[in-house]
């Protein structure tokens, strides 16, 4: 369904920081910095980008939104959310764990972003 996910930056080089330990702490690797300055992750089939907003006004974390990632392990969740808050990221909600829910239970780990974006991996149980 989805082609891509896509986030801003005021930051590149924090932005850089924090995505490059958090996708290497999930087996990917580093950005591709392309020539206006956008971070291109891909990864298992998917692309994440952060850039600068290329409007010139600074970049906002949306207010209600959330992008996931798929985990295989709660460990590779665990190991995701550490590099994340090494990396300059901010632990948020409950600590990873498994919640129970209509969806069953899951284990979830959220973070924002160095730019206040909220992330979480998810690893169905």
């Amino acid at each position: 369904m989805y082609s891509h996910n896509m986030v801003g930056s005021n930051d590149i080089a924090k932005a850089k920081t924090f995505y490059d330990a958090t996708f290497q702490a999930l087996g990917g690797k580093e950005a591709i910095q392309d020539d206006k300055g956008r971070l291109i992750y891909m990864h298992n089939n998917g692309i994440f980008i952060v850039t600068p907003p290329i409007d010139g006004q600074p970049a906002t974390a949306g207010n209600g939104c959330t992008i996931g990632f798929a985990v295989d392990s709660p460990e590779q969740a665990n190991a995701w959310h550490d590099a994340g808050v090494a990396a300059g990221g901010k632990a948020i909600e409950d600590p990873p764990g498994v919640r129970e829910g209509g969806m069953g239970a899951l284990y979830l780990a959220y973070l924002r972003d160095p730019d206040g974006n909220k992330l979480c991996v998810l690893k169905r149980m």
